[in-house]
């Protein structure tokens, strides 16, 4: 049986489904639930390099580091960006691993990529730092930061002042090649969390980290176009996109063509802070070759594979 690629691409907001409830094993059970549909897809013949979000998760390591800044060194924001790919990863590892085994099958082997994802450092997001990352402070505190370590900092409509980042465009997966040879010896591969840890190349053309955040969907995107992905399915909220979203007229899409998909984000139909950013993902995909993705929520999967629900993007 011909081998079929997915690059399924898991929210990082879908590992806290309550905002009471954010501990480790909190995280856990969601990710437990995450992983059942998942097993859906491999059980049905599919090969899964699983990406994942890790908004979130980054905001509680960089609380921690400020919290504990008195006594032990600040970690750097891409050193928190690899412990959060390396926490998530085994999470969800061991829940998957386990739910396949629950179903009787036991050669599926799971394996995390710990990954970088270069940038350019000619990308005008580093000129124009714009994403707010780690918790608010005084301006006190926040000119502090500036003076001693450097940071961009910004006022945030009256609520206090944040440390902002660049958000610059992926331009190589890193260690796409190793995922790549992960994928065709059947090995269900987590990576890119978070987008992938940020890192330039240097003027001695080696490799750095650099504090910045990259979108999950387009370093998905661009991973899923690389690997030669048969399927770019993105989990989200929702189980359809939608035009009109939220008003009386709204009206879910259910099988919708590249050039159908162009013409209604041109018509501003899909918000920068939502589904802009994931229709965006999806065209970069496709308009380097892919041949089919899909948008819907977690628990939707299955139905959607099967055309029932979620929103098909085609040729």
């Amino acid at each position: 049986m011909e081998k079929k690629v997915a690059v399924v691409a898991v929210g990082g907001n879908s590992l806290i489904t309550d905002k009471t409830k954010t501990s480790m094993m909190d995280q856990m059970e969601a990710v437990k639930e995450t992983c059942k549909h998942l097993a859906d897809m491999v059980e049905a013949g599919w090969t899964l390099v699983i990406t994942h979000g890790n908004g979130p998760q980054v905001g509680f390591g960089l609380r921690r580091c400020e919290l504990a800044a008195k006594e032990l060194p600040m970690v750097p924001l891409e050193g928190i960006g690899a412990e959060t790919q390396g926490n998530i990863g085994y999470m969800m590892q061991q829940c998957l691993k386990n739910e396949l085994e629950s179903r009787g099958i036991m050669d599926k082997e799971t394996a995390t990529v710990l990954t970088q994802c270069e940038v350019e450092v000619s990308d005008p997001a580093f000129e124009k730092p714009s994403k707010p990352v780690g918790s608010f402070m005084d301006k006190e505190e926040a000119m502090m930061h500036k003076e001693k370590d450097g940071w961009v900092v910004v006022e945030d409509a009256g609520r206090g002042w944040r440390r902002v980042v660049p958000s610059p465009i992926p331009y190589k997966i890193v260690e796409e090649s190793t995922i790549k040879m992960l994928v065709d010896a059947g090995i269900l591969v987590v990576s890119t969390g978070g987008g992938g840890i940020p890192v330039v190349r240097n003027a001695k053309k080696q490799l750095e980290g650099v504090a910045a955040v990259i979108d999950k969907d387009f370093a998905s995107a661009l991973l899923a176009s690389n690997i030669g992905a048969d399927l770019f399915l993105i989990s989200t909220a929702v189980p359809k996109v939608a035009l009109n979203f939220g008003k009386p007229d709204q009206i879910d899409l259910d099988k919708v063509t590249v050039e159908e998909l162009k013409k209604y984000q041109a018509e501003g139909h899909f918000a920068a802070g939502s589904m802009g950013p994931k229709i965006s993902a999806i065209l970069n995909f496709m308009n380097k070759g892919g041949k089919e993705a899909l948008i819907t929520c977690p628990e939707s999967i299955v139905d959607a594979l099967a055309g029932k629900t979620g929103t098909r993007i085609v040729r």
